[in-house]
């Protein structure tokens, strides 16, 4: 067993690890996947329900807290954890890939970055200090330094100047995070797909030092494969004895080939947005609730599924709901998605803690294999 003053690794299979990470507000079971509470609120879901799931940690976005209701506005109200009734763990992100995403509202330099707000259009700028202390102001438990990530495919070129910016970003935001206890700074790994520009990133990073590690600029369309041959050597790069986080990722197939390939915590909005467009992630893949074949059959969305969708309902009234445009349609599909997600992870880590991960993952590709089971 490895353990560092806050992460624990408890058992390994493979590269996949299993763990716990330890904070004042509570013990993140690794690996972890983290619902995206983009606006202070897991999208469909009451705070309890989120945690009924079984989820140990939250993600909270800080590129849209800033902008609403901003950072200033929650710490007068007690801070992010009693701003959204969420007594556990919360990481966030730190606005670099929001802002990216803005294109042409943006204006990189040095310093940071400068954009207008996709709300009103009013001019803000972000840079490392700042993003640390919006981080603050919200109580993050574990904050992530501000970055750069470039969409790819990009050019070597355009992949070195960004990480390089990126790791001299890296270092302003440590300097700012400043010594606070019982609060976590990850820092972030850059270089698109090259594992030596990732290798340079790890080792900057490293001689910072940081309390966790995420592996940063994928899931942003490279393809499952592409990403998969980075998260072959990328995670290996980094401290094992420090939690690696995989930003932004993402559907069931790519959390298991991610744990299998060494890393511990992962978020997507995935489950949510799926659950509020009639899509449901299930054992034996998607099942698209708002097809017509599902309007009269009497079975849940999942038979050994007890989640309250699958308890309570039958897909038949799934379907009926959601093409009626009701929302507690939006409602019990997420919490099917996100119970469905806990369950995965829970799954996993039992697996490694066994020593049956291989099996695990075989079985998992089987099911998914077979399909959804037509009504007879």
């Amino acid at each position: 067993m490895t353990v560092s003053s806050f992460f624990a690794l408890h058992a390994t299979d493979g590269m996949a690890r299993t763990g716990a990470i330890t904070t004042p507000r509570g013990t993140i079971r690794t690996p972890a996947f983290m619902p995206v509470g983009t606006a202070a609120t897991v999208k469909a879901m009451m705070p309890e329900s989120v945690a009924a799931t079984g989820a140990d940690i939250l993600l909270g976005n800080t590129y849209h807290l800033m902008l609403r209701p901003t950072a200033e506005r929650i710490d007068r109200l007690g801070g992010l954890h009693r701003f959204m009734n969420w007594d556990r763990p919360i990481l966030t992100d730190s606005g670099g890939f929001q802002v990216m995403s803005l294109a042409d509202l943006r204006k990189l330099t040095e310093t940071g970055v400068t954009f207008k707000s996709h709300i009103d259009g009013s001019r803000h700028e972000l840079t490392p200090e700042r993003s640390m202390e919006i981080q603050r102001l919200l109580g993050s438990d574990i904050v992530m330094c501000f970055d750069e990530c470039p969409a790819l495919p990009a050019d070597r070129d355009r992949i070195a100047e960004s990480m390089r910016l990126s790791m001299r970003w890296a270092e302003r935001s440590k300097d700012a995070f400043g010594d606070r206890p019982g609060h976590m700074l990850f820092g972030i790994q850059q270089g698109g797909l090259e594992q030596d520009f990732r290798e340079e990133s790890a080792e900057a990073l490293k001689a910072i030092g940081f309390d966790g590690y995420a592996i940063g600029g994928l899931a942003v369309g490279e393809g499952q494969d592409a990403m998969f041959g980075c998260l072959d050597f990328a995670p290996s790069q980094l401290p094992q004895d420090k939690p690696r986080y995989l930003m932004g990722v993402g559907k069931p197939d790519d959390i298991v080939g991610a744990v299998k390939r060494g890393v511990d915590m992962m978020d997507c909005v995935l489950p949510s947005r799926s659950g509020r467009t009639g899509q449901a992630w299930t054992r034996r893949g998607q099942v698209n609730i708002k097809n017509a074949r599902h309007q009269d059959d009497p079975r849940p969305l999942d038979e050994d599924c007890t989640c309250p969708a699958c308890r309570n309902y039958s897909r038949a009234y799934l379907h009926h709901v959601f093409r009626a445009q009701e929302m507690i349609s939006g409602m019990l599909l997420t919490w099917h998605n996100l119970h469905y997600y806990q369950e995965l992870m829970q799954g996993m880590r039992d697996a490694i803690a066994a020593g049956r991960f291989a099996a695990f993952e075989a079985q998992f590709h089987a099911q998914r294999a077979e399909g959804d089971i037509a009504p007879l």
